[in-house]
């Protein structure tokens, strides 16, 4: 569900105006907004699945295809960005063949070809030695790509799957110069060069980036800003405090309820909140190479603590999450149901039978009042909060839990080196595409954003066999099994409750739209100041 919400008074007035939908797009001014991270881990799309990546150089950057910005919460309304349409597949739906727009020119103003679009989707789909593609597991139905001419990319598939167009729109797919890619495929970590709709103007290490309007875009009549600023701020009251006193007209990511109220409260009409369902979860990652995480009987205790079914709407109130749900976006045709749910370690709907198992695995697993450390993100929403729920819910059976918060960067640095008992983790995705979006869940040798240090061959033979399943009602039953063996049988990832967007910005800001991802719908080439 997709809502806009104007603010009158101290009420919420739900749905468009005529006058607002009559609004003619008006050129110029800077667009400043407020990114809620000290920084990103680094600029390379490719490599990240951050949000303080996309935020900070989605604008800079051009992409095969999208969701279409003006119908940004659909799940298959897709447009062109570099391609001239969209294909009709051929060869039993194993080949896609797009054509390239003519006259795109990257910031430096060499031209950008087929070429460099197939050398940027190869680094995605199967990246070389030493070359981290965060995306990867989403391709494997892809053998090869190709540019059979200056104008042409062709994706070869080894099998046939609905689940790849949308897969292609995500909005961390940036093309890169396949030039710059041959030198050194670590460039576009550190530095940016795009063609998108913004030209890169400057950064200053956790303070800002900026762009300018790239008079060159191919895109007739876009961007309508001059420009932006986007300035980093991890305290939810730097970003509050900056829309209220209108030195930023918004942040893009998701504020909790309390934000929404004090900012209609205090600005009245003259903030406009959008609110949507969010593809996106905390997960509660054991590192399975380390004892006693190791042992199933301990992370199914971890798992059977949790009362979700009261959690979620005590939580809903003070942070960004609202439903229970499993591996699957909430809402979804293959997404479970509350009473398959409730068959699953962490769902039991008897808290307190549920407890009194998971005292039972620890004692028989020699992990009685165990003491560990919980690492987390340093971002309070939902983050913290997700984490001192469960903290708290561990308590409950005896477990004796401290935290680490640590900055973004090293946050990352420590997933990706193991160094860890326990993590907050996050599945969060673009395009809601649950055969894909699910990968999170398989080994780190398939999907190298897991970080539970586990290998698990059964896992990977029930994803594929789910990812294959052509009919949908089969497909389903599939996604349940593989659904069950990760979340009850092995406990490989703990779920908690999925998180609900919430985007006050300040009414003159048009021209943007929320989607169900926070990563969708951020270069900025539509949005337009009414001032």
């Amino acid at each position: 569900m997709i809502r806009t919400v104007f603010a009158a008074g101290l009420g919420l007035v739900l749905g468009c105006t005529a006058a607002a939908l009559a609004d003619t797009p008006k050129r110029g001014g800077t667009l400043t907004y407020m990114i809620p991270a000290d920084a990103p881990p680094s600029y390379d799309g490719h490599r990240e699945t951050t949000f303080a990546t996309v935020h900070s150089v989605a604008p800079f950057y051009s992409v095969l295809i999208r969701v279409n910005p003006e119908n940004a919460g659909s799940t298959s309304d897709f447009v062109c960005d570099l391609c001239t349409e969209l294909p009709t597949p051929t060869d039993g739906g194993k080949t896609y063949t797009f054509k390239i727009r003519p006259g795109v020119k990257f910031h430096d103003g060499s031209a950008l070809t087929s070429a460099d679009v197939a050398a940027s989707w190869q680094e995605i789909v199967q990246p070389r030695k030493g070359v981290t593609s965060a995306r990867e597991a989403h391709f494997t139905m892809v053998d090869k790509v190709e540019a059979p001419d200056a104008a042409s990319v062709v994706f070869r598939l080894k099998f046939a799957t609905s689940a790849f167009l949308p897969a292609l729109a995500d909005p961390f797919a940036f093309v890169y110069q396949k030039s710059v890619l041959d030198k050194d495929p670590h460039w576009y970590e550190k530095n940016i060069m795009g063609s998108g709709p913004f030209k890169f103007a400057s950064h200053e290490t956790g303070q800002s980036i900026k762009g300018v309007r790239n008079p060159d875009y191919y895109h007739k009549g876009l961007p309508y800003l001059d420009g932006f600023i986007a300035i980093y701020a991890d305290k939810q009251a730097t970003r509050l405090d900056a829309i209220r006193a209108d030195r930023a007209a918004a942040e893009f990511r998701g504020m909790p309820p309390s934000a929404r109220e004090q900012l209609v409260k205090d600005l009245g009409d003259k903030v406009t909140v959008q609110e949507s369902d969010w593809n996106c979860a905390n997960l509660i990652t054991p590192n399975h190479k380390k004892k006693p995480f190791d042992d199933v009987r301990v992370r199914r205790a971890l798992a059977l603590a949790l009362d979700q079914w009261k959690g979620a709407p005590a939580l809903s109130k003070i942070a960004t999450v609202r439903t229970v749900g499993g591996i699957v976006f909430p809402g979804s045709p293959l997404a479970a149901t509350k009473e398959e749910l409730q068959l699953l370690a962490g769902y039991w709907p008897d808290i307190e039978k549920a407890r009194a198992e998971a005292r039972r695995l620890l004692k028989e697993a020699g992990a009685e009042g165990l003491s560990f450390e919980l690492m987390n993100r340093n971002i309070d929403q939902p983050y913290k909060y997700v984490a001192a729920f469960v903290m708290d819910e561990w308590t409950k059976i005896g477990l004796k839990v401290t935290q680490r918060v640590i900055p973004t960067g090293p946050f990352y640095e420590a997933l990706r080196a193991g160094t860890f008992d326990v993590t907050v983790d996050f599945n969060c995705q673009g395009v809601v595409n649950p055969p894909l979006d699910v990968g999170k869940y398989l080994p780190q040798s398939v999907y190298t954003e897991n970080y539970g240090g586990y290998e698990d061959a059964k896992s990977i033979e029930l994803y594929q066999k789910m990812l294959h399943e052509p009919d949908p009602a089969r497909q389903r039953v599939a996604m349940r099994e593989f659904e069950k063996y990760t979340l009850d049988t092995q406990v490989h990832e703990i779920v908690t409750p999925w998180w609900y967007r919430i985007v006050p910005h300040r009414s003159y800001m048009k021209g943007w739209k929320i989607s169900p991802s926070h990563y969708l719908n951020q270069d900025l080439a539509t949005v337009w100041l009414d001032q």
